[in-house]
């Protein structure tokens, strides 16, 4: 179970990490160095469906090893109990921004009539729409902290019940 978690928590924290620091960043400036004149409205296109595998996969991922975690044996209830919350902030916050935050700010691109480039900064929905992504940024970012913790609570679950790895 310790190496499977830790394999699976590694390539989803690779691959959350490969979308925050490179994807999106890339997608939006090579559109808006094209000076397209909706170049946010399809960066966002192709950034929101790219997150949408990196916060479907975290969920599972998530789910997967707490529904693991739960029939293995539990050694040492203080790393365990560490463990599982930070499984479950992992699921949460993942779930959270696919079906919640993504959600809104799906209706909220929507409810413009014109693409987001294109909608005043002081508009109520450009607003709201920007303070969505700010979620969106803190709970991934958070999914990212929680899956280096149970990580490495992992590797010390894997030291306290073999010793000599």
């Amino acid at each position: 179970m310790n190496k499977i978690g830790i394999a699976l928590l590694s390539l989803w924290l690779g691959a959350a990490l490969f979308f925050s620091a490179v994807v999106a960043p890339a997608v939006f400036g090579v559109l808006r160095q094209f000076d397209i004149v909706n170049a946010g409205e399809i960066a966002g296109a192709i950034v929101n469906r790219s997150l949408a595998v990196v916060n479907l996969s975290g969920f599972l991922v998530g789910l997967l090893l707490l529904l693991m975690s739960l029939v293995q044996n539990k050694q040492r209830k203080v790393i365990f109990l560490f463990q599982t919350v930070s499984l479950l902030v992992v699921t949460a916050t993942t779930a959270l921004g696919h079906w919640v935050v993504a959600a809104k700010m799906h209706a909220l691109r929507v409810a413009m009539d014109s693409a987001i480039d294109r909608v005043d900064i002081s508009d109520p929905r450009r607003i709201a729409f920007d303070q969505l992504h700010g979620y969106s940024v803190a709970l991934l970012s958070a999914a990212m902290l929680a899956a280096i913790l149970s990580i490495v609570l992992f590797m010390l679950r894997s030291r306290v019940t073999n010793p000599n790895l």
